[in-house]
């Protein structure tokens, strides 16, 4: 199984809502909300709006940071980055009923994240990308080939998530390195048919 998620982003022409909208017409079945600096009556309306869009496609669904508002509209889960909440303290908030994914740059955040009782963790960035600030070292094959082997060597068994600028060539690779799958963003919405580019990646992580 290579599972495909997608994290909401918005253009000049598409809304966040949309942004999902495309992600699950073309068939992604897992969707992050991610919306810096807005209010929290947006953010509200806005979660409960893609919430309402994952539940008609039967898909997971995700938001940023928000551990108070996934517990109020019941969410599936929360992501959590490295300046947000700690995993640990999450999920005594949320308790087991609740996906927690975390975000890693090396093998030692990974660790740290499964001692904490992470589900998930999206690691990255495989390559430099325009919709994330304050950039990590850039990962590449490399890098994620040396995670895999230490956690191996280490027997940690977690999904780890490809993130940061992934585009549809780097899949059978990414797939072959034995990573549980890849998160993208601005890609999809920049493609001349994103719901078809959407359907296109699907079809290659089959």
């Amino acid at each position: 199984m290579f599972d495909v998620q997608f994290i909401t982003h918005f253009t000049a022409s598409i809304s966040y809502p949309d942004s999902a909208r495309i992600a699950l017409e073309g068939g992604c079945r897992w969707v992050q909300l991610r919306m810096k600096d807005v209010s929290e009556e947006e953010l509200k309306n806005t979660a409960m709006h893609v919430q309402e869009l994952c539940r008609q496609y039967g898909a997971t669904f995700i938001i940023d940071d928000r551990v108070d508002l996934v517990k109020e509209i019941g969410a599936d889960g929360v992501h959590l980055g490295k300046l947000d909440m700690p995993i640990k303290e999450a999920r005594k908030m949320l308790g087991k009923g609740f996906i927690i994914g975390g975000t890693a740059n090396t093998f030692a955040d990974i660790r740290q994240h499964v001692a904490d009782g992470a589900d998930y963790i999206g690691c990255g960035p495989f390559r430099f990308t325009t919709t994330k600030q304050k950039l990590s070292p850039i990962l590449g094959l490399d890098g994620y080939r040396s995670i895999l082997v230490q956690m191996q060597e280490e027997g940690l068994t977690i999904p780890i998530v490809a993130i940061g600028g992934i585009t549809r060539e780097d899949i059978p690779s990414l797939k072959a390195l034995g990573l549980s799958g890849i998160a993208l963003s601005g890609g999809i919405l920049k493609a001349e048919n994103p719901v078809l580019e959407m359907e296109t990646i699907i079809r290659l992580t089959e």
